[in-house]
Order: C-alpha cells, then sequence, then structure tokens
C-alpha cells in the first residue's frame, strides 16, 4: 500500500495550492489530484455537522486507507508521492498519525504573517457566502465560540497562526531535519530560490522547478441587500442540507456562489487599526516561535519595518541543503 514521502502540512492561506501544484510539474514527483485529503485528520469517519458549509468539507475527507492509498496508486517506482493538507500542521493528532504510518516522512510548512493570514481566511468565506459577520475583528472575536460549538478548523482564524506552538509540537514528534519550515513571501517574492531549496530538501533532481503558479486570488462580496441574502440562502441550505435533495441543493448552492463571485471586486485590505487591535492576541506565541526556529520575526510584531523586503533571512531558514535526504529515491518509498 502506497502512502506519500511527504507533506506539505500548512498553513491555510500560506500559498500551499500554489506549492502543490508546482511540485506536481516535477518529474520525479507524483502530487495526490486530490490536492486537500485530510486523511490524517481523524481516525474513523469524521464529523458530519458544524459550521456553514462544514458538512460538506466533511465530506470531502479521504479518511479510509485504501481510499487514501488509490491516491498514489499510479506512482511510478521512481517518483516521491506527495500530498497537501494545510490543517495538518495545527493539528497534533495529526502529527502522531502521519508519524505512526510514515516515520521518516518530510514535511513543509509554509509560514504567513497570523494576521495577513487570518484577514486572507475571513475574506475567503466571506466571499463564499458562508461567514455572516462582516467585520474582520469582530468575527475573530467569535473564534473560541464557534470552535466550541465544532465547527471546523477552518473558521479559527487567529488560533491557525500560531505556529510557535503548533511546531513545538511537531518537534516532539519528528526530528527537525524531517522538517522545512519557509515564510510565504520567499515563496512569493524568490519562487526559483525557494523552490530549489525545497528540491534539495526532498533530495530530487535541480533543474526542473522555476517558477510557483499565480495563486488565485479571492474576491470581494460587497455588502449589498442582494448578496446578504444570497449568503443567507447559502447559509441555511448548508444547515437543513440533510433535508434537501442532494443534487438540487449542490447545483443551487453552485450557483449562489458564482453570484457572489460575480462582481470581481478586489479583496478589502487589511487596515492599520485592525491589525493592532489583533496583534495581541498573537504577539506572544510569534516569539515563541522565533525561540522554537531560532529565526526573527519581527517584522510580524511591527507592520514589516524590522527587516525590510527579505522576510527571513538564509541563515534563519529551517532544513537547509545540509538537511537534504541522501539515500536513493526507490530507497524512500513505501512498501
Amino acid at each position: 500500500m502506497r502512502l506519500p514521502d511527504f507533506f506539505v502540512v500548512g498553513a491555510p492561506k500560506a500559498g500551499t495550492t500554489a506549492l502543490h501544484v508546482a511540485l506536481a510539474r516535477h518529474p520525479q514527483v507524483w502530487m495526490s489530484r486530490t490536492k486537500e485529503p485530510k486523511h490524517f485528520l481523524t481516525d474513523g469517519p469524521p464529523p458530519t455537522r458544524g459550521g456553514p458549509g462544514d458538512a460538506k468539507t466533511f465530506s470531502e475527507y479521504v479518511w479510509r486507507r485504501d481510499h487514501y492509498a488509490r491516491l498514489f496508486a499510479e506512482a511510478g517506482e521512481d517518483q516521491l508521492c506527495g500530498e497537501s493538507t494545510p490543517f495538518y500542521l495545527y493539528d497534533a493528532a495529526a502529527h502522531r498519525r502521519i508519524r505512526e504510518a510514515v516515520p521518516e516522512a518530510r514535511l513543509i510548512a509554509l509560514l504567513r504573517d497570523p494576521i495577513d493570514r487570518a484577514h486572507s481566511n475571513w475574506a475567503h468565506l466571506w466571499s463564499a457566502g458562508l461567514e455572516s459577520e462582516g467585520d474582520f475583528v469582530r468575527a475573530c472575536a467569535q473564534e473560541e465560540r464557534r470552535a466550541a460549538a465544532g465547527w471546523a478548523p477552518f473558521w479559527r482564524y487567529l488560533d491557525l497562526g500560531r505556529y510557535g506552538g503548533q511546531l513545538a509540537r511537531l518537534y516532539e514528534t519528528f526530528p527537525r531535519e524531517q522538517v522545512l519550515v519557509l515564510r510565504y513571501r520567499e515563496l512569493r517574492e524568490e519562487p526559483t530560490q525557494t523552490l530549489r531549496m525545497i528540491v534539495d530538501f526532498l533530495g530530487l533532481e535541480q533543474g526542473h522547478l522555476r517558477e510557483v503558479p499565480a495563486e488565485n486570488v479571492t474576491t470581494h462580496a460587497s455588502e449589498t441587500l442582494a448578496n446578504r441574502a444570497m449568503s443567507l440562502a447559502l447559509r441555511t441550505g448548508d444547515r437543513f442540507e440533510r433535508l434537501l435533495p442532494d443534487g438540487p441543493w449542490r447545483r443551487g448552492r453552485e450557483v449562489l456562489s458564482r453570484h457572489l463571485q460575480r462582481e470581481q471586486r478586489p479583496r478589502q485590505p487589511l487596515r492599520p487599526e485592525q491589525r493592532a487591535q489583533l496583534l495581541p492576541a498573537v504577539a506572544e506565541d510569534v516569539r515563541r516561535l522565533e525561540e522554537v526556529t531560532g529565526s526573527s520575526f519581527a517584522d510580524w510584531l511591527d507592520g514589516g519595518r524590522a527587516v525590510g523586503r527579505r522576510a527571513l533571512q538564509p541563515h534563519g531558514r529551517i532544513g537547509t541543503a545540509h538537511n537534504s535526504i541522501d539515500r536513493p529515491l526507490d530507497a524512500r518509498r513505501n512498501a
């Protein structure tokens, strides 16, 4: 039963989709065609109900091990298998499950400024018609209540960006040399150099990857009465999904979602006063991240002024070239 050799484990809204697509272009790599199988997020069937849209998300879990293995069944013997589920970094139980199934797995984590990440997360759900709170800061204030009610991890706007605690837990399960931590800005601003580092970390041949695909940026749905009504219809339909005919509701959901995206308005920018309000909620974890990685993330605490354009200096990267795998590709395949 073939399982992945490596995982892109996080974080959501930090470039994992673009990296997944980029790695799939390497001839020595087989990336799962299901981009987020979420297999290691559960020991059995996932929940069936949660927040708005969560039922659909939970239905996408490839939770059966034989179904999961089929995602890699067509990989060549000389290819490394990989998958990208950005919620793995957040979930300590997922760390344990991956370690038990693939103890020598390599893990790639992309980190984004936690408040920028949270804002992008909120904008995604708002424009999908699932987020009822049109104010970003007030939406963040509802996070704990929603988590206690069983809403899926994607609703944990700030908590998903507390990487210090997440990496500390990950390093309790995996040796550091099996983990590569990179900055989202590195992937965007220095794609060739960053891809070279990733390829080296995985022990692949250089020269095949030079660019990262453009990201799919969510547009912003304005707060018109029509958009509010469509969003309410989406949330109500999801709430009573069990009572609705599957085919008609699925088509109705798609129609409503397309209408919400029809305006193509640019996403509302994060305002300085919003950042200032939320910074105390993440500052302690940013300092913990610095302790865990030995790297400076001061730019996240002062709006990017600390180190200028370069988000992380080369000496601060985790999992650099000397940590690359030195065994042949076929020796790293799972039996």
